[in-house]
């Protein structure tokens, strides 16, 4: 039997952990669905990656009004992805931060993401309704920006290509704890289907020069000691490393794109065939990793009709 389309199978409800890692900085877990951050400073509180929906970033607001009642100034998105930032109005934050590559690509492609990733993942978009729109980013920078939330420092970061082009980290440089989006994952496959898998390697190398001691990861639980942390980047970018080394193996050999899907699903499957959501990755991580050995090099539009298009191509 043909697996369900992408996560349209995936309808139980996952339970939500808001955990402390250090004195007023948050991370908020839910079994493999996308992380959420948030770091309480002196006079204000900042969200990394907002929720899918408006209902679902009020379940993240009543955890933050349990530990403080400082205004939420600051959402700050790791990326443009539907699942990260349609949430984002729930706030009513001063600011929406992201990086300008992010924004260029909400031009370019939002509307369609959007459109996308509601069909993929109904159990995360079961409230659209409450969705006012895109949203836009208010402020954006190239490679580096440093908000002070009185005294506690927040470093936001371009650190290069990896998940998509224009990924950003937030790093508290004080208590060494990096809120990494899904540049690392941990126990959930990797999306690469708007990715850069050949310089994503690259990029985790400059993420963990860092030394990070805690992180909370894209998906997968909240990562509490140097170890795990040197562990997610790891089997990332060995995930990463292989995706790119078996599409460009196919593309040699001339094989088709069904085939060396076939090829890296066997390649993989072994080692992370139990992650969260691997199944329902692999067919966009593929079909971008060959397109990228074939030398289109930056991703193309995912659309409604073509993610069912060329997830029917790939079933046997």
């Amino acid at each position: 039997m043909a697996p369900k389309f992408a996560s349209q199978g995936d309808l139980a409800e996952k339970k939500a952990t808001f955990s402390e890692l250090a004195e007023g900085v948050y991370a908020y877990t839910t079994e493999g669905d996308p992380n959420t951050g948030v770091i309480v400073g002196d006079d204000a509180v900042l969200v990394m990656d907002a929720r899918a929906t408006p209902v679902a970033a009020q379940e993240l607001i009543d955890e933050i009004r349990g530990v403080t009642d400082k205004p939420i100034k600051y959402v700050v998105l790791s990326h443009y992805h539907a699942v990260r930032v349609l949430g984002a109005s729930a706030y009513k934050a001063d600011h929406i931060i992201a990086s300008a590559m992010t924004r260029d690509l909400i031009a370019e492609r939002g509307q369609q993401d959007y459109d996308s990733e509601v069909q993929r993942f109904p159990r995360l978009f079961q409230a659209v309704g409450s969705v006012p729109g895109l949203t836009w980013p208010t402020l954006t920078f190239s490679d580096r920006m440093t908000l002070y939330l009185g005294q506690r420092e927040v470093q936001l970061m371009h650190i290069g290509k990896g998940h998509t082009k224009g990924d950003i980290i937030a790093w508290l440089p004080a208590d060494k704890i990096c809120f990494s989006g899904d540049l690392v994952e941990y126990g959930a496959a990797p999306y690469a289907g708007d990715a850069y898998p050949t310089e994503w390697p690259d990029t985790l190398t400059r993420l963990e020069a860092l030394g990070a001691e805690k992180m909370v990861p894209g998906r997968g639980e909240a990562l509490t000691d140097p170890a795990q942390v040197k562990e997610a980047i790891a089997l990332t970018r060995e995930f990463v490393s292989l995706l790119a080394e078996s599409a460009r193996a196919g593309v040699a050999e001339d094989l088709s794109l069904k085939e060396t899907f076939a090829k890296t699903r066997d390649v993989l499957k072994p080692k992370f065939g139990d992650w969260v959501i691997f199944e329902h990755c692999l067919p966009f991580d593929v079909s971008r990793a060959y397109d990228e050995a074939k030398g289109i090099t930056d991703p193309r539009i995912w659309t409604e009709q073509r993610d069912l298009d060329m997830w029917a191509s790939l079933q046997d």
